[in-house]
Order: structure tokens, then C-alpha cells, then sequence
């Protein structure tokens, strides 16, 4: 079904005739002092079978009239409300600039965990893939280029300051599982450098690392004053994944004072 369709099923479902939308739109005219609100006779045939794609402010008076959700309206027309932040992350500004994308259900939804498993331990790093009971749905606005269903997803604990001050205890990070290999080089500084996710005899660790022959040594951040651990590998440890992605807050309140 059409827009149009759609249109003229709304103005019967309210039992209004042709003649009454004239009537409300001349009213919403004079409100806002602007004629482009109007709609006339021949207009709003034109719309309901015709094609006639209505202006902004006849489209504003339509959902005025019929009480009907502008922006699904616009979406009836194609108008790819969905996509709007993910096809502005597509456009590069050189500038810093506010996001002015409000958080809405016509927003583009992803897969998310919303129910854990009660045993979960918040203070240790979890590979919360694995303790998701549930998963439901949540407008990421900005979260575009991830296919977050595939991928697997981590919590690092309260009391985990391994790689603080980049990833903060308490963030959400985003695995990405199906790299697999180690790399040995090729950046330039701490925030190119690849950060992994590993599971292991006493838990899990998201860290920096080095393979030297069978031995893995997990490095954290030397601002964390985390000792380093040193696993046989693959025997004793496995990984599960690159962090390509992380949610956290910056407020934290607390810092480490001494190593763990």
C-alpha cells in the first residue's frame, strides 16, 4: 500500500470527509500564519490516488488532522528516517560538532543483551556473549558500519583497570571474533594498537599482548600499574576476539593506587 493508501485510510478510519480537511488545514493556515499548510480539494485527491507527494506543511497538517506520527509518515514516502545518523557518520565533517540525532523508536535498532545471568559477577572482566539470557532491542543512533548481531560482546569489571586509562572498568566493549591472529606491528602508538579479548584458566583479560614463540604475555596499559601475566599458549589461554568497538563513561571518580 502507498503513502497515499495509507492516507486515505487514516482520514476513513476518522469518518472524515474531503470537505473537512479542507476545513482543519485552513485552520492550521491561520494558526501558524502560513498558507502552504492548506489543502485543497483537488489536492488531497491528487494525494490519495494520484501520487502527489504533499509538502512539508501540508504533511504537518495531515498528521495533525488524522493524528498520525510525522515521522512514519515521512517514512511512508520513502524519506529514510531510520538511516539518518547512520548516513551522517557516512559524511565526514572536519570539524568537532554536536550530534543533534534525538534518540527515537524511528531510529535504526539493534540486537542487544538486556537480560543476564544473576550469577554474574560485575567486578571481574565477563565475556558477556555467553552469560546473555535474552536479547531485546535499543535505538543506537550512531552505531553504523557493525554488524552488531555477529559480533560478541564484553564486560569489563568494575575492578579491572588493565588497560585504564583507554578502556575504563565498567565499559562495554565489541568483539570482533573472527580475527583470530595476533599482530606483531604496524602502529604507530597506543591507540592503534590492536587490544584482544582472551579467555583463560581464571577468567577473562582485555589487554595488549605479545606471542613470543609458546608463551603469551598480556600487557596492560603502563598507567594501570597492572602487572603483566604470562600464559603457555594456546594451551592455558584462548582468543576469543579483537575490541573493535567500546562504551564507557568517563567519570569513573576513582583511580588505582597500587598494582593487582
Amino acid at each position: 500500500m502507498d503513502a497515499g493508501q495509507k492516507l486515505k485510510r487514516a482520514r476513513e478510519r476518522l469518518d472524515l470527509r474531503f470537505r473537512d480537511i479542507v476545513e482543519a488545514s485552513q485552520k492550521i493556515a491561520e494558526i501558524h500564519k502560513n498558507a502552504d499548510h492548506l489543502i485543497a480539494l483537488s489536492q488531497l485527491s491528487a494525494i490519495e490516488n494520484h501520487g502527489l507527494v504533499p509538502n512539508i506543511y501540508r504533511i504537518y497538517s495531515l498528521c495533525v488532522i488524522y493524528r498520525l506520527d510525522i515521522l512514519e509518515v515521512l517514512e511512508w514516502y520513502r524519506v529514510p528516517i531510520a538511516s539518518l545518523p547512520a548516513d551522517a557518520a557516512q559524511i565526514a565533517l572536519e570539524k568537532t560538532h554536536l550530534i543533534g540525532f534525538r534518540s527515537t523508536e524511528h531510529y535504526e535498532e539493534v540486537q542487544i543483551p538486556i537480560t543476564l545471568d544473576p550469577g554474574l559477577d560485575l567486578k571481574r572482566t565477563t565475556f558477556l556473549s555467553r552469560m546473555i539470557q535474552r536479547w531485546g532491542k535499543l535505538p543506537l543512533a550512531l552505531l553504523s558500519g557493525a554488524d552488531v548481531k555477529s559480533h560478541r560482546y564484553g564486560l569489563i569489571g568494575s575492578e579491572d583497570w588493565s588497560m585504564y586509562p583507554l578502556i575504563q572498568p565498567g565499559s562495554l566493549v565489541l568483539i570482533d571474533d573472527t580475527i583470530r591472529k595476533i599482530s606483531t606491528g604496524g602502529w604507530t602508538n597506543e591507540f592503534e594498537r590492536p587490544i584482544y579479548f582472551f579467555e583463560h584458566r581464571e577468567g577473562y583479560a582485555c589487554s595488549w599482548c605479545t606471542l613470543a614463540e609458546n608463551q603469551l604475555i598480556l600487557q596492560p596499559h603502563p598507567a594501570s600499574m597492572v602487572a603483566m601475566k604470562i600464559f603457555a599458549y594456546p594451551a592455558e589461554i584462548e582468543m576469543i576476539g579483537q575490541v573493535t568497538g567500546v562504551a564507557m563513561r568517563l567519570d569513573q571518580g576513582k583511580r588505582p593506587h597500587t598494582g593487582s
